[in-house]
């Protein structure tokens, strides 16, 4: 049955494991190939965005190109002069050219010292000198070609947005340098389409000259900034490389970005187009988001579900377990209450037997002094004492012994004892008593208390063949749970010792009656059980925790009581061995043989005898006499109980002390509550004479 109940829970339990774990491995799955079809998805843009800027740059710088060719097929083997002659037809003819075409800003002729033979803006042309511009100086030694300069502000007195020039030298008959023609290009043309073309969060295009200076930029972040020659993109422009892709954090803004980048043929400018690389991870996080989104609710319920599941199995089990130590206390309870009931329908004849027997050798002891007949009398006395003993012993188990309880300083109570405790171990045994700052009192039998310490001992003592030591602390707990569940501080003694402890499989039954691993002959297996009998009986509670080689620890706990401490009586007010004046007693005894020994006791403490066999001839007797001042009743009785006459004596006639005695009754508890003194059979002579005379002393002094 616990193999199938921890394996069912293995079971739940690895499903639980397994709604984690595989979830999170496909959400992992999931996660690495939605990032790289998002990374492809990416790339697959930068690429078309890249191709399309730069079919569109071509586009442009061509059309710059046939701009410029036109202009120099007209001032082709044209002088200087012959331009400045016809400068404003020219004018208007750059006019109209440079109307025609959106990304151009203005059309020059330079003769070859910088300055302006004609322009689109204006006419005539200003006496300005434009030789230190890039676009005039790099035709300077040689002819490059078409040339693409940087991004330069206009000259006062012209003004607008910043340019960049394309530019070609003007032809000449004998090769020499004669001027320039040049095309003034507006960067925000390119910026407005590379906004156009890029509207997606995180995308980037630029136009970048070979030598790394970007001449139009989207995002726009100003002018005459470079990618940086030492940037992985400015190594690559450096080395003429055609087009590739790379990953590089800009040295102008700081953002990291996977680029595309293709040399435009014939020019020396580069499109690069590409996109962040946190818009790239924000695209895979969106994508993440709403697949979690269906994916965690489901998951989660999932989860729930099987630790429902599990949650209602445990609980189910452990209700199991539950119920079946409930099923086994209450089948202890009832062989204990079977034991009880067994032991109290025996207990009282049993005790009376026993208050015989002892009670007539005894007597013999009086008559005989043959030392043969006295070591047979001891011989009785020593049965009687076991006999006496065992009985105890089951009926502090059942909870049926009458505990004489008082309030007792339970420290005190351990140092008083500790002397015997120690005389009934090996010298190889040492004891620790850990006491308290201050008295702890509590509500036990110090008799049953005492008898449960030296078993305790004794059962020490014989875990520990080669020696060892026991503890004894008592110590006060603050806001504990008393053992009827209920807060409260406790007094808790704990009995430790370093034996060989107490294997697991018998833990649970070492409270059961009889139940010993020691020999026949050494243990009747009642020791613990009178110890659980009386702890239970005094209101609380004993635990035990011990393992193979380690000890055992037992915890006695008690409810801590507010009364004070009881004080033992000295030896000076011990009562006397006779009564100081003459006393009548009244004996109510239905067994005649426990009533004749019960009158020798009371006899040979001074008493003038009275007997009757019944409580109603007990009460015709006290109506017709009036010199009885005690009365010695059995509490068990056929018809009315003693402990009934017992109270309409105490009503009728208060001046009358009233003992009973029992060897075993369910009443005798009532009767100490009601405080009337008891005596358990058998009782001895000397108990009788101080039960007796205390009685009657405490009377009289009323």
């Amino acid at each position: 049955m616990l193999k199938a109940q921890r394996d069912s829970i293995r079971l739940l339990r690895g499903i639980l494991v397994a709604s984690v774990v595989l979830p999170t491995a496909l959400f992992c799955y999931a996660s690495w190939l939605g990032y790289h079809n998002i990374t492809t998805i990416a790339d697959r843009q930068i690429d078309q965005t890249r191709d399309v800027i730069t079919e569109h740059a071509l586009k442009v710088f061509e059309s710059v190109e046939r701009s410029m060719a036109e202009i120099t097929e007209i001032v082709r083997d044209q002088s200087d002069g012959q331009i400045m002659d016809s400068e404003a037809a020219l004018h208007q003819r750059l006019k109209r050219i440079s109307a025609g075409s959106e990304q151009v800003k203005s059309l020059w002729i330079f003769d070859s010292h910088g300055r302006a033979l004609a322009n689109s803006l204006s006419h005539p042309a200003p006496p300005i000198d434009f030789s230190d511009r890039d676009y005039f100086s790099a035709h300077g030694e040689r002819d490059i070609g078409t040339y693409i300069g940087e991004v330069l502000r206009p000259r006062p007195p012209y003004g607008g947005a910043p340019f960049f020039g394309v530019s070609r030298r003007r032809p000449s008959s004998d090769g020499s340098f004669a001027g320039v023609i040049q095309a003034s290009l507006l960067p925000d043309y390119f910026e407005g389409f590379f906004a156009k073309i890029s509207r997606e969060f995180g995308s980037y295009a630029a136009l970048v000259r070979n030598d790394g200076s970007i001449l139009a930029r989207q995002p726009a972040i100003g002018r005459n900034v470079s990618v940086g020659a030492n940037s992985d993109l400015g190594k690559l422009m450096l080395a003429r490389n055609v087009e590739g892709t790379l990953t590089m954090t800009s040295a102008v803004d700081g953002l990291e970005r996977k680029l595309a980048y293709r040399r435009l043929s014939n020019f020396p400018v580069y499109v690069v187009s590409g996109m962040e690389t946190r818009a790239i991870r924000a695209k895979w996080l969106a994508m993440m988001g709403s697949y979690m989104i269906f994916g965690l609710p489901a998951t989660a319920a999932l989860i729930a579900l099987v630790m429902l599941a599990l949650t209602r199995t445990q609980r189910l089990y452990e209700e199991a377990s539950r119920r079946e130590s409930a099923e086994q206390a209450l089948k202890q309870a009832q062989r204990l209450e079977s034991l009880g009931r067994l032991t109290g329908g025996v207990a009282h004849d049993f005790n009376n037997l026993m208050m015989v027997v002892g009670g007539s050798a005894q007597r013999l002891r009086r008559r005989h002094d043959d030392p043969q007949d006295r070591r047979a009398l001891d011989m009785i006395d020593s049965a009687v004492n076991k006999a006496t003993t065992l009985t105890r012993q089951l009926l502090s188990f059942s909870r049926r012994h009458a505990v004489s309880a008082k309030v007792v300083d339970l420290a005190e109570s351990v140092h008083r004892f500790s002397d015997v405790l120690r005389q009934s171990v090996r010298s190889d045994i040492a004891i620790e008593i850990e006491r308290p700052a201050g008295p702890l009192p509590v509500r036990i039998d110090p008799n049953e208390f005492e008898i449960a310490l030296l078993n305790l001992a004794l059962n020490a003592r014989d875990a520990m063949p080669d020696g060892g030591r026991i503890t004894i602390s008592i110590k006060r707990r603050i806001d504990g749970k008393t053992p009827a569940g209920a807060a409260g501080d406790l007094v808790v003694l704990t009995f430790s010792d370093t034996g060989s402890g107490i294997a697991e499989d018998i833990r649970e039954r070492i409270f059961e009656p009889f139940f010993t691993t020691k020999p026949v002959d050494r243990g009747t297996g009642l020791g613990l059980s009178q110890i659980y009998g009386f702890v239970q009986q005094s209101g609380g509670a004993i635990t035990v925790d011990s393992e193979l080689g380690r000890g055992t620890r037992f915890e006695l706990a008690f409810p801590i009581s507010n009364e004070t401490p009881h004080r033992d009586a000295d030896p000076a007010e011990q009562s006397p061995s006779r009564l100081p004046q003459p006393t009548t007693l009244l004996l109510v005894e239905d067994h005649p043989d426990v009533a004749a020994v019960a009158a020798d006791y009371a006899q040979q403490c001074g008493f003038d005898i009275v007997a009757a066999d019944s409580a109603e001839t007990a009460i015709q007797l006290l109506n017709r006499r009036h010199d009885i001042g005690l009365v010695f009743s059995d509490i068990v009785m056929p018809g009315m109980s003693g402990l009934e006459l017992g109270r309409l004596i105490r009503e009728h006639h208060p001046e009358i002390a009233v003992v009973l005695a029992s060897g075993y009754s369910d009443r005798s508890a009532t009767a100490l509550d009601e405080g009337f003194p008891l005596l358990q059979k058998p009782y001895t002579l000397e108990a009788l004479r101080h039960t007796l005379f205390q009685a009657l002393g405490a009377t009289r002094t009323a």
